[in-house]
C-alpha cells in the first residue's frame, strides 16, 4: 500500500505545481521557496535539535507555548519549526523571529524526506495534532529518531477513513512512538485502529494552555488609549467564503437598533481580503481597513482586520466574538482566543475541528451556537448587547472553561523529556 501510494505522489507532482501556481495568484507567497518542499534546506536550519511541525496558523499558535517552553529549559538545542502554507510560515516568523529556524516541510516523497532529515538530524520530532505522512514516519522510524504527536485529535469521520486502509494503517500507527491525545475518545480510536496502547498517552489540549504575554496586555492597552472607544464591539474572527455576507447582513440588521455598534471583520485567510473589502463596501457602510492604522472615528462602522499575527489583538478590543468557520461546513476555529478576554463566544452548528471543546464550553453556557442565517446571529448579538449581565457570565464562563483545563502543556513537556 505504501508503495502503491508513494508510486502516485511521484505522479502527481505536475498537478500540485499547478496547484500552487493556481493558489499563488491570490497568495503570492506559494510560488516561492519550492526548493524546501523538496527537502533542500541547508543553510537555513540548524541540525542536532527538535523539529516541530505545525501544518498552518491554527497549529503553529498552539505550538508557541510549547516552543517558549522548551527553549526555556534547553536553550543549546536549536528548534526548527516547519509548516505546510505561507500563513502559517508568516505567524512563525511574526512570533519567533530569528529564535528558532522554519523551512516548508517537504512533500511526503522518499528522496525530498531523506534529504531534509540528513540535513536536519533532529533528536526528535514533535507532529501538532495528527498529520499522518507515511515515508516521514517510516523514515524516522528507520532512523530511531523518537516521534510525537502532539495534541492529537481523531474525529470519527477521519477514523472512519483511515479503518478503510486495514493492516497498513496499523504497521503505520505501530512506527510512531508515542501519540499524546487531546481526550480519551480520540485515544481509543487510534487504539482501535492498531495503535499498541502503551503508546498512548491521554494529556488533554494544549490549545487550552494560552496567556496573553505582558507585550501583548502592553500592545491591547496602548490601542484602547488610541482609540478611546465608547461603544460596543462585535468581532467577527477568521472569517470564511459564505459567511462575511451573513455577518454584513446581520450586522446592518443591528444597526438599526445599536448604530454605535463597531464591527471588526477579519478573514482568515490573507487572500480573500480584497474580496471581503468589496463585499464590505457594496454594504455602503463606512469601513477602514486595519492595515492603515487609522483611529476609528465616530463614523466608522466596520474595521477589516487585514493584517497578520493581530488577531488576539483585536480579541482585546471587543465585547462579543463570533468564531468563523462555523455557519459553513469548515469546522470551526480555535474559540479558546476569545475566552481568554472573557468575551461571549457565538459559532454556527460546524464546529468538527473543536469538538470537545465547544462542548465544554456549551456545557458552562460560556458558548451560543446558533443557526448559519443571519437572522440567527442577529438574535444572539442583540441578547448579549441588550443584557449586560448575561453578556458578562457569558465571558466569565468561557474564561473558567479555559482556566480550568489547563495542564496538558506541562503533561506533553514531561513526555518529551524522556527523549531529550
Amino acid at each position: 500500500m505504501q508503495i502503491l501510494y508513494t508510486v502516485l505522489l511521484y505522479l502527481i507532482q505536475p498537478f500540485v505545481w499547478l496547484r500552487l501556481l493556481l493558489r499563488s495568484r491570490k497568495a503570492p507567497d506559494y510560488r516561492k521557496r519550492w526548493s524546501e518542499r523538496y527537502g533542500f534546506c541547508k543553510n537555513k536550519v540548524k541540525p542536532l535539535g527538535i523539529l516541530i511541525h505545525a501544518v498552518s496558523v491554527g497549529e503553529t499558535i498552539a505550538a508557541i507555548p510549547l516552543v517558549n517552553l522548551l527553549q526555556e529549559q534547553y536553550p543549546d538545542l536549536p528548534i526548527t519549526i516547519t509548516t505546510m502554507t505561507p500563513t502559517g510560515s508568516v505567524r512563525v516568523t511574526a512570533t519567533f523571529g530569528d529564535r528558532v529556524s522554519h523551512v516548508y516541510l517537504p512533500y511526503d516523497l522518499p528522496c525530498a524526506i531523506s534529504r531534509f532529515l540528513n540535513t536536519l538530524q533532529p533528536k526528535i520530532v514533535v507532529i501538532m495534532e495528527t498529520e499522518l505522512w507515511p515515508n516521514l514516519i517510516s523514515q524516522l522510524h528507520k532512523r530511531h529518531i523518537p516521534l510525537i504527536l502532539a495534541n492529537a485529535r481523531l474525529s470519527e469521520r477521519s477514523a472512519k477513513g483511515y479503518a478503510r486502509l486495514g493492516k497498513s494503517m496499523q504497521r503505520l500507527l505501530q512506527q510512531i512512538t508515542l501519540i499524546a491525545a487531546q481526550n480519551q475518545q480520540d485515544g481509543d480510536r487510534f487504539i482501535q485502529l492498531g495503535l499498541p496502547k502503551e503508546n498512548l498517552v491521554v494529556t488533554g489540549s494544549v490549545k487550552f494552555d494560552i496567556h496573553l504575554s505582558e507585550q501583548q496586555k502592553q500592545t491591547i492597552a496602548t490601542l484602547k488609549q488610541q482609540w478611546q472607544l465608547q461603544r460596543p464591539v462585535l468581532i467577527a474572527a477568521s472569517t470564511h467564503a459564505g459567511e462575511d455576507e451573513i455577518i454584513l447582513a446581520a450586522f446592518k440588521q443591528l444597526l438599526l437598533k445599536f448604530p454605535e455598534l463597531l464591527l471588526i471583520l477579519v478573514p482568515r485567510h490573507p487572500e480573500r481580503f480584497k474580496t471581503v473589502e468589496k463585499l464590505i463596501s457594496d454594504q455602503g457602510v463606512n469601513y477602514q481597513l486595519r492595515s492603515q492604522h487609522l483611529i476609528p472615528t465616530h463614523d466608522t462602522q466596520v474595521i477589516l482586520g487585514d493584517t497578520m499575527g493581530e488577531l488576539i489583538t483585536l480579541y482585546g478590543m471587543a465585547n462579543i466574538a463570533f468564531v468563523g468557520g462555523s455557519l459553513v461546513e469548515n469546522g470551526g476555529h480555535n474559540p479558546l482566543e476569545p475566552a481568554l478576554h472573557k468575551l461571549p463566544i457565538i459559532m454556527g452548528e460546524h464546529t468538527f475541528n473543536f469538538r470537545v471543546i465547544c462542548r465544554l464550553l456549551s456545557q458552562a453556557q460560556g458558548l451560543i451556537t446558533i443557526k448559519s442565517t443571519a437572522d440567527s446571529l442577529y438574535q444572539a448579538v442583540n441578547n448579549l448587547l441588550t443584557n449586560p449581565e448575561v453578556q458578562q457570565q457569558t465571558g466569565q464562563a468561557a474564561f473558567q472553561v479555559l482556566h480550568e483545563n489547563q495542564g496538558a502543556l506541562l503533561r506533553l513537556n514531561n513526555l518529551i523529556k524522556r527523549y531529550l
